[in-house]
């Protein structure tokens, strides 16, 4: 839609959109600003705030996953980075000459097919951690990974140009778009906002109930941008992708689409708390980035209030983002995107690495360490000095005081030792446990299905259930559905497995999955992770019994967290 065919519908005498509804009805004093200072849900912005969540936040913790590539040693790398299309693409032209071809093995996605062709050529990849290094390489192409971590990750932007606009195709799209709000299920604030940035004040415009598409529309061409909040609970494409991806991050990977009309702007300029892909779907969009003002900004616990343009310094990056092309930016980087009047915009931000920092690990650490040291060691335990509040405190903390001396050394030691007590290890596990209640379900393929129980042939026929009875027998090869999808912890109830098969795309939407597991059953959940992704028989498992062997299979198999290397009936 052309920006002019907006405006003459915004001009049109007599004609009541659902913008100017909304503004007589709600008055500007209701118009729900974005708050900022908390955390974000499902790895995107919201309009409305949220209770932090405790210790782990959306961020989520470490999993076992492959090792990340070190970073590459290098000069220190400039503020922003400028990959370069292939030679002979329009890319290469546009950027003033021509650059060669990176060498190495051929990102997975090349080859046609867009995203659900490389999806689909993923599928065929038996390790998921394998899987998931692939798709990242993909996504950041043609940059190395091993160089993006090295120079970028956490650093500096990068612009990646590709002269592609199909590289996304099949990702997510306008007709998508309207898919879902034909669909029911996107209901304004829960799943959409309707938002808008003029003359410096931004405001969201969200009626309540449901976002029929005729009033979502309306908003849009009377130039109110669109945000669709969680896309993977709509999209099954974007579902799949970052399920994989996140297995690569050992955190939850999120998103949201944004579909902005001709010669707008639909957010004031801001900082956020999450590690940022844009991905541009269609169309292209103008986009300014800025470095940290302070070091304080640097890579940020939260995301900032809405900034102004006077609060800004000149942008580190300026660029248009045409269909294909990626912008990454840390956290902490302020950003603002606005139309060119020619053509509107869509584009998905994939998002991770929220509450994911030391700090974020320590947080759950120092507390369980001290808890510790008071039980075990009675040094803790002892009183603090009688007369200490007359020498410490803020009113002494200028006094020349031999007392204060010792009690500040006091202290000192007693925080060294406390790293003796410090449960590293479980502190991570509480950390794993929570990112695996932040992760999206596997998503599973056709031989996986038939595989699993999600492909049990139990049904009602003839009067009664036939195929019921999982007969799972000593020499049934079996191994995990996914590397990263189950975790064990060792808590005062007893040694638990969390698990993500049975989690919902609608993010913490139901309880974290896990199952209570005997002691002597932990040696065979470490053996099938140190197995995978390899088959291994029900018999070498190290249980006591095979009666235990089959029992814990056959329960891990009815979970979804167990596949068999040929289905257990066949149909």
């Amino acid at each position: 839609m052309a920006a002019g065919g907006a405006e003459e519908q915004r001009r049109r005498p007599g004609r009541l959109s659902a913008l100017s509804v909304y503004r007589r009805a709600a008055g500007a004093g209701r118009l729900e600003r974005r708050r900022r200072g908390t955390p974000l849900p499902a790895g995107g912005k919201r309009a409305k705030a949220r209770p932090r969540r405790g210790g782990a936040g959306s961020g989520g913790p470490e999993p076992e996953a492959p090792p990340q590539p070190p970073p590459v040693a290098a000069a220190p790398p400039s503020r922003v980075e400028r990959a370069k299309a292939p030679a002979g693409s329009p890319e290469a032209k546009r950027q003033g000459g021509p650059a060669a071809s990176p060498g190495g093995p051929r990102p997975a996605g090349e080859g046609g097919g867009g995203v659900v062709g490389l999806l689909r050529r993923l599928e065929r990849v038996e390790d998921s951690r394998q899987r998931a290094a692939e798709l990242f390489r993909w996504l950041v192409a043609p940059v190395a990974p091993g160089e993006f971590l090295g120079r970028h990750w956490e650093r500096a932007p990068l612009l990646v140009r590709r002269g592609d606009p199909g590289y996304y195709a099949g990702l997510f799209s306008t007709a998508d778009f309207d898919a879902a709000l034909r669909g029911g299920e996107v209901h304004f604030g829960t799943h959409l906002d309707v938002t808008s940035y003029a003359e410096g004040v931004r405001e969201t415009h969200n009626p309540s109930g449901r976002a029929l598409p005729a009033v979502v529309w309306d908003f849009y061409q009377n130039g109110c941008s669109l945000r669709l909040l969680s896309p993977q609970a709509f999209s099954p494409t974007v579902w799949h992708f970052l399920s994989i991806l996140q297995e690569h991050f050992g955190s939850m990977a999120g998103a949201n689409t944004y579909l902005t009309p001709p010669g707008t702007q639909g957010f004031a300029p801001h900082y956020d708390d999450i590690e940022a892909f844009v991905l541009q779907l269609e169309g292209k969009k103008h986009w300014r980035v800025y470095s940290p003002r302070t070091d304080a900004e640097e890579l940020p616990q939260f995301s900032s209030a809405n900034l102004t343009q006077a609060e800004l310094g000149k942008p580190v990056l300026e660029t248009v983002l045409e269909a294909g092309d990626l912008l990454y930016f840390p956290r902490g980087f302020i950003h603002q995107g606005d139309c060119l009047p020619d053509a509107h915009s869509l584009h998905i931000t994939v998002s991770s690495y929220q509450r994911n920092s030391w700090g974020d690990l320590l947080e759950k650490l120092l507390p369980a360490a001290l808890q510790m040291a008071m039980e075990e060691d009675v040094e803790y335990r002892q009183g603090l000095p009688i007369d200490y509040l007359r020498y410490m405190g803020v009113a002494n903390s200028d006094a020349v005081d031999a007392r204060r001396t010792a009690f500040v050394e006091k202290v000192q030691s007693l925080l060294k030792k406390l790293v003796d007590y410090a449960p590293i290890d479980a502190a991570v596990d509480q950390r794993a446990k929570s990112f695996l209640h932040d992760c999206l379900p596997p998503v599973l393929t056709q031989s996986e299905k038939a595989q699993s129980v999600y492909g049990f042939p139990a049904r009602w026929q003839d009067g009664g259930p036939r195929d019921v009875d999982i007969l799972i027998t000593k020499d049934t090869e079996v191994r995990l559905l996914r590397h990263g999808i189950v975790r064990l912890c060792n808590e005062e109830a007893g040694v638990m497995l969390y698990y993500t098969t049975e989690n919902s795309r609608v993010y913490h939407k139901e309880e974290p999955k896990f199952l209570e597991i005997d002691p002597e059953y932990t040696d065979s959940i470490e053996f099938l992770l140190s197995s995978y992704p390899n088959h291994v028989s029900v018999d070498t498992l190290p249980c006591e019994t095979l009666e235990d062997k089959i029992s814990l299979a056959t329960l891990l198999f009815e979970k979804g967290i167990l596949t068999t290397k040929k289905p257990l009936v066949q149909v």
